[in-house]
């Protein structure tokens, strides 16, 4: 592990910008009970014009290489947009793979081969539960067949795909039913989150998972990856000790400004799209998006300022690094929980 820590800080120095959200509209089809950006059907907030968006990833062309840069354009809801195909055409024309990250619940088949003769090389739909649980999480009744439509759709295309679920109280106990509808479905990768408190998950504190569910979110992992019926992950937050390797095919590696970056939708350039406000580094119509991203960032690039809190004198500090940068309270730098603390039962 120590070796993967000199490598961490080799990938800071570098800072090799490998993968890029922009989050196309705050817009939603669905209202869902976790969701960290509070979207809904309708915002106050205007999609960004396709224009703007190209025109800030032209700037990035000469500080990268287009082919090893991928696009994931996230939300809000991605689908909810009719132009995406117009600015997927344009990525492919400009040699960047892109994707989508989405709830499935517009996706039909008319538009998943519009976006696959556009250029889409990679899709990842959410499913939380069974019907039941997922329709309660999505607040509709209809998003649970929405979603698995979706997700038939993927085993028969080229594309890079995964499915995600954020594992909560109410479907816990469906895990291992949600594993085999997924290895029924063809499905061959499948990732794995907790909740994190922020946004409308913040009003929902019921969809914790007390600690010991939370630890046992990893045994279950640990024992679907050594079944290797399908690829399974644990989600990209949390150093986890000794279950690193276990739960997850690399260390924990928060990248945000490191090798992710991030449009929103308002210009605002970031890293991965939970980092807003203290961590907004610039925006793309005042400022060139290779500059910034060459000479700011340090903020994500040296995280010395979050040894503090029950950070301060962890002796794992230097695998963590402090946890996720969205897990810290903007104003006392406090992380919201450490993960290995609540595997341990001592949050």
């Amino acid at each position: 592990m120590k070796l993967f820590d000199i490598y961490r800080h080799s990938e800071a120095k570098d800072h090799k910008l490998s993968y890029l959200f922009w989050e196309c509209t705050l817009r939603c089809s669905l209202s869902c009970l976790h969701c960290g950006s509070d979207c809904r059907q309708s915002s106050e907030t205007e999609d960004m014009p396709v224009e703007d968006f190209i025109g800030a990833i032209k700037q990035i062309i000469p500080i990268v290489d287009p082919h090893h840069t991928i696009i994931v354009i996230t939300g809000g809801e991605a689908l909810v947009r009719k132009d995406l195909e117009q600015a997927g055409r344009e990525l492919h024309k400009l040699g960047f793979p892109w994707g989508i990250v989405t709830n499935g619940y517009l996706m039909t088949k008319e538009r998943m081969e519009s976006l696959l003769q556009a250029g889409m090389r990679a899709c990842t739909v959410s499913l939380d539960g069974l019907r039941d649980s997922h329709n309660w999480l999505r607040q509709n009744p209809l998003s649970f067949d929405r979603a698995i439509n979706a997700i038939k759709m993927l085993p028969h295309t080229d594309l890079e795909y995964d499915v995600m679920t954020c594992v909560n109280n109410r479907n816990f106990d469906e895990l291992p039913q949600i594993k085999q509808m997924l290895v029924d479905l063809g499905v061959r990768r499948w990732r794995i989150a907790t909740i994190f408190p922020v946004g409308r998950a913040a009003q929902n504190p019921e969809l914790q998972l007390p600690d010991d569910k939370f630890k046992a979110v990893f045994d279950f992992i640990e024992e679907t990856r050594k079944e290797s019926k399908i690829k399974t992950n644990y989600g990209c937050e949390g150093f986890l000790g000794d279950y690193e390797s276990r739960v997850r095919d690399n260390f924990f590696f928060c990248r945000a400004g490191i090798n992710i970056g991030s449009i929103l939708v308002d210009g605002s350039i970031s890293a991965c799209p939970d980092l807003r406000r203290r961590f907004i580094q610039g925006n793309i119509y005042k400022d060139n998006f290779a500059d910034v991203w060459e000479n700011r960032f340090q903020i994500m690039r040296d995280r010395s300022w979050t040894k503090t809190g029950i950070c301060k004198d962890c002796e794992f500090f230097s695998h963590c690094e402090g946890n996720g940068l969205h897990l810290r309270n903007e104003e006392t730098n406090e992380v919201a929980f450490c993960h290995l603390k609540r595997m341990m039962g001592e949050r």
